[in-house]
């Protein structure tokens, strides 16, 4: 991945796939939690990007701000983050995420 957002979307993918390691391989050592368990009951429907900020290929962070939209049990939801990324030499990695209100 050569941007934060290029990361960011990737793990949304990963997300509707249900892909646990991919998501624990792209998260920061420092931050990820030790068991990570997917929400299956969730089906992830789309992805809007609000914002950036830095993130790019020659920047040593980034934030992506983003909304991704579900559906569970026949409800829909949205998940709202702000996200935050570094950069592991040339390796992007999540660090966290707040979920504005």
């Amino acid at each position: 991945m050569n941007t934060a957002l290029e990361l960011m979307r990737s793990r949304y993918d990963a997300h509707v796939v249900n892909d646990v390691d991919y998501l624990k391989a792209t998260w920061h050592p420092d931050t990820v939690p030790d068991e990570l368990v997917s929400d299956a009951t969730l089906e992830w429907v789309g992805l809007e990007i609000v914002r950036t900020e830095r993130g790019g290929a020659l920047d040593a962070d980034g934030v992506v701000e983003f909304k991704a939209n579900f559906v569970r049990n026949g409800e829909p939801g949205v998940l709202h983050e702000i996200s935050r990324f570094t950069r592991d030499g040339m390796r992007w990695l999540y660090v966290d995420g707040v979920h504005p209100l």
